[in-house]
C-alpha cells in the first residue's frame, strides 16, 4: 500500500502526528484528515472521511486513532466494504491483514505506547492478504 488516509481525534493526535511522520520517511504517500490540534472533536466525523477516502480509491488503506482505538473502530466498521481493525500488538495486526484483508488499522493513542505503534504500523503496512480460503470468509460478509 502506498496511499494511507489517517486521522484521529484530540486522544490521538499526538500517535497520529508521529505516524503521519513514520510513514512519510517510509515512502508512503499520506492523506492526513485531521484533527490538527489538542481541541476537543467528534470522532466518527474522522472516521468518516478516512473510509471516505478509502471506499472512494483515494487511498489504498486508512489508519485511524483515537484514545482507546475502540470508538474509531465502531465507526469505521459502520461503513460496507470496510474492514477495520483493532490492534495492540504486531501479531493482531499481520493476522489482520493476511486473514481478514483489513482496509483500517485502528489504534488506541493512549493505549499503545509508541514504539509498539510503529511496530503495529510497520507490520501492518508491509503484509499482504494471503487469500485463498480467507477471501471465501471475507464473502461471506459481503
Amino acid at each position: 500500500m502506498n496511499t494511507i488516509a489517517i486521522g484521529s481525534d484530540h486522544g490521538g493526535l499526538e500517535l497520529k502526528n508521529l505516524l503521519v511522520d513514520f510513514l512519510k520517511e517510509n515512502g508512503k504517500k499520506i492523506i492526513d484528515i485531521g484533527c490538527h490540534s489538542a481541541d476537543s472533536v467528534d470522532y466518527p466525523e474522522f472516521a468518516d472521511e478516512v473510509c471516505k477516502k478509502v471506499l472512494e480509491s483515494d487511498a489504498e488503506a486508512g489508519i485511524l486513532v483515537c484514545g482507546t482505538g475502540i470508538g474509531m473502530s465502531i465507526a469505521a466498521n459502520r461503513h460496507r466494504a470496510i474492514r477495520a481493525a483493532l490492534c495492540h500488538e504486531s501479531f493482531t495486526a499481520r493476522m489482520s491483514r493476511e486473514h481478514n484483508n483489513a482496509n483500517i488499522l485502528c489504534l488506541g493513542g493512549r493505549v499503545v505506547g509508541s514504539e509498539i505503534a510503529l511496530d503495529i504500523v510497520n507490520t501492518w503496512v508491509n503484509t499482504q492478504f494471503s487469500g485463498g480460503r480467507h477471501q471465501r470468509r471475507l464473502d461471506m460478509l459481503s
